[in-house]
């Protein structure tokens, strides 16, 4: 690795943060890591820092962009329907007993480009269901879990496709280690300042407990009824377990769950959205009794449309986010093709699943009770933004009367 383009030190300290911050991992915990093979010097520095901490078993399942892409080349087309449940279900009880899940994005996001979208869908309805069980345990925030990313040498040139290879991976490397705060001499240090920072921002939601957010601006005139009893969140939080961790590194936004049934109005998107191999741009979208009714893209719309009817939750939303326009992944003007990145520079909602822990008590809450306060319930879970320096956000109260909440993109208060 001597001669990577990728800065050792840096990249140790992204390992570190991911378990000193990102997971908090205790003492004697497993862990399990999801990782494209090209990320492995990433994996390694994890699991040496995991075992520093006290680790009970760490294990990586490992994906390669050449196997997956031999599967559309040469797959029997029932195998599309199909899905390793087995593998899944083997995660589902890991959570259960415990362990701790980070996953390295890092995956070429125009990988599936080309493929046939009707093979795409459809393995993407089968993976989506075979993961349930673990995704709820995860979006249910019963253990403490992280992502963070890695550059790949696909990702990097879509990224930057005008630079050399190993110029674009270092570029790509370094935003990475900015916007993850491992620049910094104290990383850890830093990462408590910015959760400190997010905790007053959503302490101050809370105490409003606004009914709905009201947004305008171009293309946009929408109102999202919040869940009841909502709870804003942040940075780092506990788990179920007992953990605090940071689920997002990086992360730049105060988020909570809206109401399944009362988003109305209509919205455009205002970045692309890199979703399986294809990039939705210029999307809009029309919102009636909380349901996606409309949707419209100047590109994919039809594989868009096809995700939103993956189930009956699909259209309606799972969660609303306030990121400002000046977040540091906004101010480097990356179009990163990744959400985790993407989501960060911008206001944003997502279709489908909601998270539990986004409620009042919302640990102690069965899934029947939190669907009697609008908790919407998918498959999917898909972030897609709808914020800029041209928007407008105000926090409307129960009796109507309302006050900022974003002005031109920034915090009015």
């Amino acid at each position: 690795m001597s001669n990577s383009p990728i800065d050792p030190v840096k990249l140790d300290k992204l390992g570190e943060v991911a378990i000193k911050v990102g997971l908090q991992l205790a003492e004697g915990q497993d862990l399990v890591i999801t990782a494209p093979m090209t990320a492995a010097p990433l994996v390694r520095r994890i699991t040496e820092h995991a075992y520093k901490a006290g680790a009970g078993l760490v294990t990586t399942i490992y994906s390669d962009e050449e196997a997956t892409l031999a599967r559309y080349r040469y797959g029997n087309d029932a195998s599309f329907d199909h899905s390793a449940g087995w593998l899944y279900s083997g995660m589902a009880e890991a959570y259960k007993k415990n362990a701790a899940r980070l996953a390295i994005s890092g995956d070429n996001p125009m990988m599936l480009a080309g493929q046939d979208p009707d093979k795409v869908s459809r393995a993407m309805r089968a993976n989506s269901a075979a993961y349930k069980p673990a995704m709820e345990l995860i979006t249910g925030f019963d253990i403490n879990w992280n992502i963070v990313s890695y550059p790949t040498p696909a990702w990097a040139k879509l990224v930057f496709p005008n630079d050399s290879e190993e110029e674009a991976i270092a570029k790509l490397a370094d935003a990475i280690f900015k916007a993850s705060r491992v620049d910094q001499a104290d990383p850890i240090g830093a990462w408590k300042e910015h959760n400190a920072n997010l905790k007053r921002r959503y302490t101050w939601l809370n105490e409003k407990n606004f009914a709905s957010l009201k947004y305008t601006g171009p293309g946009t005139d929408l109102t999202i009824g919040l869940a009841d009893g909502h709870k804003w969140k942040g940075g780092a939080s506990e788990a179920k377990n007992g953990v605090t961790c940071n689920p997002n590194i990086p992360t730049e936004e105060v988020f909570t769950t809206p109401h399944k049934l009362r988003a109305e109005g209509y919205v455009a998107g205002t970045k692309p959205l890199s979703h399986n191999g294809a990039l939705i741009e210029e999307m809009q979208a029309r919102f009636e009794n909380g349901r996606l009714v409309e949707f419209k893209s100047a590109k994919n719309a039809d594989l868009f449309n096809k995700v939103l009817d993956t189930d009956e939750g699909a259209r309606h939303l799972g969660e609303v986010a306030l990121v400002p326009h000046s977040s540091p992944i906004s101010a480097s003007g990356i179009l990163f093709f990744n959400t985790l990145y993407d989501e960060n520079a911008s206001c944003h909602i997502a279709q489908g699943q909601c998270y539990a822990d986004c409620f009042v008590d919302g640990k102690n809450l069965s899934k029947d009770e939190i669907a009697a306060r609008g908790g919407n319930a998918s498959n999917i879970h898909i972030d897609w933004m709808i914020g800029s320096d041209q928007i407008d956000i105000d926090g409307v109260n129960a009796d109507g009367s309302s006050e900022p909440v974003i002005r031109k993109g920034e915090w009015a208060f």
